[in-house]
């Protein structure tokens, strides 16, 4: 073989072996996991300009059936009544043209003792916690945050969460309220105590369109 033929066999079977480099697939990125969809981003994503910053909601953790949205509910209560289905675990807030918005809702034990019509006398974010006295007899160490103690500062840990509805008949507290939590499992169970639990995305959603004096019913 010439010189010539060998250089340009050399030449040859270089281009074959750069062909096959550049044939070669570089290495995959680890598998990253799945974002959220938008629509659940921006309805269950951080708020972080809260006094408190309130992390997102994992959508692991709140099961579909249970996230907000709007639908059609047909009902006689007037516009802007919220009414809490301790049997489904919902709660709607009744709007004009034969909609509700609806709200996923944990249940403790004071949640399903009380039923009946009443209002939301008045609203608080970020309000500080007073266990009942009850509650303390049977939690002594509760006594920590008893109102004669001044209660518990708002925060991610108080258990009224990012906001709280106080509910009244009439003049008389039936110390049942609305509130957040950020036990997100929590929604759609029945729990040890409290009363109607939001994650707090959604009772913040809630507070905002809620009026003070709009009535409430319970069943």
């Amino acid at each position: 073989m010439t010189r010539r033929k060998m250089l340009a066999a050399g030449l040859s079977m270089a281009g074959l072996t750069l062909a096959g480099c550049s044939n070669r697939q570089a290495p995959l990125p680890e598998a990253v996991r799945p974002l959220a969809d938008p629509a659940f981003q921006l309805a269950y994503g951080p708020r972080l300009s809260e006094p408190f910053p309130v992390p997102a909601v994992d959508p692991a953790l709140l099961m579909p059936e249970f996230r907000r949205q709007r639908i059609s509910y047909p009902t006689g209560e007037a516009p802007g009544t919220v009414i809490v289905d301790t049997s489904k675990f919902y709660l709607y807030l009744v709007e004009p043209s034969g909609t509700a918005m609806r709200y996923g809702v944990g249940l403790g034990r004071q949640g399903f003792e009380w039923s009946g019509r009443a209002r939301i006398a008045w609203k608080r974010p970020w309000p500080t916690w007073t266990p009942p006295d009850e509650m303390i007899a049977r939690e002594p160490h509760l006594e920590q945050f008893s109102a004669r103690n001044g209660g518990m500062a708002p925060g991610l840990d108080n258990p009224l969460g990012a906001r709280a509805l106080y509910i009244f008949q009439g003049k008389v507290d039936t110390l049942y309220r609305l509130h957040g939590t950020a036990e997100t499992a929590s929604i759609g169970r029945a729990v040890s105590s409290g009363c109607v639990r939001l994650v707090n995305q959604d009772v913040i959603d809630l507070y905002d369109r809620v009026r003070p004096g709009a009535e409430i019913v319970v069943s």
